[in-house]
């Protein structure tokens, strides 16, 4: 069954290695973990519904509770201590789209506002209801998870927006074919809360973002029903496809995804190289991708984080060969992991690895065979897991992530760790930080920062550690060149950043096409655009 106070199935209890453990301790000092609340105990906290009964409408409490949340480390604090503070008033699963136009007009004759829900993985706020006077209905589109229709000569795929990652996978793999998109939230996230937040898979490189598989499909608005059908391409004006991407429910609910999809490969390998450092490796990736080879997926680990990784493995015996064997090749400390894959058929696949390892000699990489990639590959969407691990252990892990420019993903990257590691000096707390480069482009790549510190001696003290470590760095990423998201999307939490990035203008713009298709302000209020405030006067603020 699935964790209502945290992340995935509750069955799978990933235990945190000894030397982790260790490495951690001597790193940033030991921990004591903070005590969890139970279900009941919140039960009892949920406020009786403010909306009117309706046979669509769901308003029992661990219901409410269950989707009052996302998964970024203030909910994850909320869900812990059992301090919500504010709960949906009910939670309705429609089975069609009939059904949410239904609760779509309700809500305009009733007035109440609505929030989307697909899989509840938002690390963002996108799902957080305001503390407000307004009751709020938040709709699941859980139930409408198939695959709808298959055009295998233009090679779309209609499925309903509800459907997560494996049933986008599965109904497809049925057919001979997949989508090629795989966030770590693969598990939990779904194709609607994809296209709503310009999502970007690992396998990017071959497949593309999420913007470049949506084709088209359907939305419904407070306005009515926005159709938008599959081109190939067009210069009929501005695409009304990318105003629904990145939208974050704030102009409408996604009801109907139709996507691009590929004929299953012949064969797909993961496979791992280290360099004797970061330079080398670096201007590796971005020679690499610029030449454009073949491969589907690049991340690039410096070296705190290829350590982490090691150390996190746990087989010790192991790890100190592997450790003995770079050494010999010139791979000491400072070292950098590169995992990348290739994908396609056979004869694709065996010229891709013959290119890399050719195009990599120069810069002294020591190829380590597909042994490791296959372990990553099995792993890859298991790594939120490690955040209970962690928890359990008193330690609190959170991320952030941006996109820059290759002249300044190095110049960003320090500052962004240097920033965090040291956040904390005012507590004489260290904060342990690590980095990838997870999707490269041509023009430059994204940046995701992994950040660990020892909880606080209670829940408050420790959110205040996250809110000054996030609120400084976010400051620094848009002062500096970066986006203030490449994958997570903006939610509440990021809002407060985006003017700087989209400009006076820009954020006039985008008032305006929320307000063409939300006069009423009803629709997910808060998320994306800081526009509204709660019952205290108080701004959407990170943190506040």
């Amino acid at each position: 069954m699935r964790r209502w106070n945290g992340w995935g199935d509750d069955s799978i209890q990933p235990e945190l290695p000894g030397t982790g453990l260790k490495f951690l301790k001597e790193r940033i000092g030991p921990a004591k973990p903070l005590p969890d609340t139970s279900l009941e105990d919140v039960i009892a906290q949920v406020p009786p519904s403010r909306l009117p009964d309706h046979p669509l409408i769901n308003t029992d409490p661990e219901t409410r509770i269950r989707h009052a949340r996302g998964q970024s480390l203030p909910d994850w604090l909320a869900m812990r201590s059992g301090q919500f503070q504010v709960f949906p008033d009910g939670v309705a699963q429609p089975e069609d789209a009939w059904r949410v136009r239904t609760l779509l007009d309700l809500a305009a004759e009733k007035g109440f506002n609505v929030i989307p829900y697909g899989g509840g993985t938002s690390v963002a706020g996108h799902i957080n209801p305001l503390d407000d006077d307004t009751p709020v209905l938040t709709i699941s589109l859980e139930q409408m998870n198939h695959l709808l229709d298959l055009d295998t000569e233009s090679q779309i795929a209609t499925f309903g927006a509800g459907t997560p990652g494996p049933l986008v996978e599965s109904q497809l793999r049925a057919r001979g074919y997949t989508l090629g998109h795989f966030p770590q939230s693969f598990e939990l996230s779904t194709l609607g809360g994809w296209i709503a937040s310009r999502s970007s898979g690992q396998q990017s490189l071959r497949y593309g973002r999420i913007e470049q598989l949506f084709a088209g499909g359907t939305v419904e608005t407070l306005r009515g029903t926005l159709n938008i059908p599959t081109l190939p391409a067009s210069s009929a004006g501005p695409d009304v496809r990318e105003m629904v991407l990145g939208s974050e429910g704030r102009i409408g609910i996604i009801t109907e995804a139709k996507v691009r999809v590929t004929p299953l490969p012949e064969r797909e390998s993961f496979h791992v190289m280290v360099f004797r450092n970061w330079h080398l490796a670096r201007e590796a990736a971005r020679r690499m991708v610029q030449a454009k080879l073949p491969l589907s997926m690049l991340r690039l680990s410096n070296a705190v984080e290829t350590t982490t990784q090691l150390a996190l493995a746990g087989h010790p015996l192991m790890t100190g060969l592997l450790e003995t064997y770079l050494k010999l090749h010139g791979a000491g400390d400072g070292k950098c992991m590169m995992t990348f894959g290739i994908t396609g058929t056979k004869r694709q696949c065996r010229f891709a690895l013959k290119e890399v390892r050719a195009f990599c000699k120069p810069f002294r990489a020591v190829y380590m065979g597909t042994g490791m990639g296959r372990k990553w590959a099995r792993k890859r969407f298991a790594m939120p897991y490690l955040r209970e691990s962690l928890w359990q252990q008193g330690y609190a892990v959170d991320t952030l992530e941006t996109a820059t420019d290759w002249d300044n993903v190095d110049y960003l990257m320090g500052l962004i760790e240097v920033n965090l590691r040291h956040g904390l000096s005012h507590e004489e707390q260290p904060v342990h930080v690590f980095s990838h480069l997870s999707h490269v482009y041509p023009q430059g790549s994204s940046i995701y920062t992994t950040y660990v510190f020892p909880v606080a001696a209670d829940y408050e003290a420790t959110h205040e550690r996250w809110k000054h470590l996030k609120e400084t760095t976010s400051a620094l990423i848009v002062n500096n060149r970066g986006t203030i998201s490449h994958q997570h999307g903006v939610g509440k939490d990021h809002a407060p950043w985006l003017p700087q990035e989209k400009g006076e203008l820009g954020m006039a713009a985008l008032h305006g096409l929320v307000t063409t298709f939300d006069p009423g302000n009803r629709l997910n209020p808060g998320t994306l655009l800081r526009d509204e405030t709660d019952s205290s006067g108080n701004d959407n603020r990170t943190g506040s």
